[in-house]
């Protein structure tokens, strides 16, 4: 075999090393099956400030501020023993904290919504970006009237497919 086939063939070898390598690392990222364990814990903003207990993780530590009237969630995330990820609803300035906790290559995405006056109203649906940070964080800063009942949903899809779990209903927190 002559020097330039030998060196065609291996240059085209490592080109579709090369290309195999890149297109592997393209594909969707799996969603999580079995879905991680989700809870939820609800604070009446009446009696905050609020942190400790039930508040602690790992992260950052949630603080719910005074609001009258309003009511409080943090949802946590965790998959095989690791906290993949939190969600908060904050009634005083309407925010809500959208962290991914664990760089797995896999998301999550929240749905929010709230009701006001007899009409339910779409916010959108909302993900931490995807980054090698250790935490990726997304705040949100919604206009939503005093007393609405905020439905908050949790899905491993963004086509809000595969619910996790959810504060929604009875359930819901309160702006």
């Amino acid at each position: 075999m002559s020097i330039s086939r030998r060196l065609t063939g291996l240059l085209a070898g490592a080109v579709l090393t090369v290309a195999a390598a890149l297109f592997g690392t393209a594909a969707p990222a799996q969603a999580y099956s079995p879905n991680p364990t989700f809870h939820a814990y609800y604070y009446d903003t009446d009696n905050c400030p609020c942190s400790g207990g039930n508040l602690t993780d790992p992260f950052d530590n949630t603080y719910f501020a005074n609001d009258a009237g309003g009511l409080a969630v943090k949802m946590e995330l965790v998959d095989d023993g690791w906290f993949v990820g939190k969600v908060e609803f904050h009634p005083y300035d309407e925010k809500l904290w959208v962290y991914d906790t664990k760089n797995d290559g896999d998301t999550f995405y929240v749905a929010v919504g709230y009701t006001s006056g007899g009409t339910y109203h779409d916010l959108g649906t909302f993900n931490a970006p995807g980054t090698s940070e250790t935490v990726d964080l997304t705040v949100l800063n919604f206009d939503i009237p005093d007393g609405a009942y905020v439905d908050i949903s949790v899905y491993d899809e963004a086509d809000r497919s595969d619910l996790i779990g959810a504060a929604r209903g009875t359930g819901a927190a309160i702006a």
